[in-house]
């Protein structure tokens, strides 16, 4: 295992066994290396890529610290990875959407506090009747990122906002070429609102189901025939 591996596997184990908690500040480095048994460089360069991922906070001038630990900050950098995804791998962004997502409406309409559903009745409400792509566009992000954070699940939460990014522009090529996709939109959030709102998690994770595997099926048929048109939001 190359040094800088070790070191890292055994900060992590600190944090693990609960003897750095979440906000505790490191040792200084010197009495952290001698006390794991590791040179001060690989305990420095631990140290540099443990906060990339934000599991430790350097506060220079101050110390180092073990952060919050919260699963929208771990799950922060799946974004940035996500970022890398290849065209020809949403459909399996797609197909993981339609797994968590109708278990989040699900549970959103167990756990979703009455002025939750309301505000977002009122993202719905808000939506124009002649709405630029970009608006609609925008109005889907939001509906979908109220009703993971509505299912109470943080970690939930982290991982479908995570998710949205690469389907973001399938949702966009779909509303600017199929037609009467927008109005079935509309249609199917509504739907998914209604269930949750009558406290139905049966139905709102069904209408989940249809609303989500919609876009996958659509891409699938879409990218069978070879057509490769990627239109932007209007500005």
């Amino acid at each position: 295992m190359p040094v800088t591996d070790e070191a890292i596997e055994k900060i992590k184990a600190m944090i693990v066994s609960g003897e750095l908690t979440p906000g505790a500040r490191l040792p200084k480095e010197a009495d952290l290396a001698e006390r794991l048994g590791l040179s001060r460089n690989s305990l420095r360069e631990a140290v540099k890529a443990l906060s990339l991922i934000r599991v430790l906070d350097v506060r220079q001038g101050d110390g180092t610290y073990v952060t919050s630990l919260g699963p929208d900050m771990l799950l922060d950098t799946l974004g940035f990875v996500i970022d890398f995804h290849r065209d020809d791998t949403v459909l399996e962004f797609l197909e993981v959407r339609r797994i968590l997502e109708p278990a989040a409406a699900a549970m959103a309409a167990t756990a979703m506090t009455d002025e939750a559903i309301a505000e977002l009745r009122e993202v719905l409400d808000g939506l124009p009747a002649e709405a630029t792509l970009a608006e609609l566009i925008d109005n889907d992000l939001r509906f979908h990122r109220a009703i993971a954070a509505g299912s109470g699940n943080t970690v939930l939460c982290s991982l479908i906002d995570g998710l949205s990014g690469p389907t973001t522009r399938a949702r966009i090529w779909r509303g600017a070429t199929e037609e009467g996709a927008v109005e079935r939109t509309r249609e199917q959030h509504r739907a998914i609102l209604d269930a949750i709102a009558a406290r139905r998690p049966d139905l709102a994770q069904s209408w989940a189901t249809v609303h989500v595997a919609g876009v996958e099926q659509w891409l699938r048929t879409t990218l069978g025939t070879g057509l490769t048109a990627d239109p932007e939001p209007a500005s």
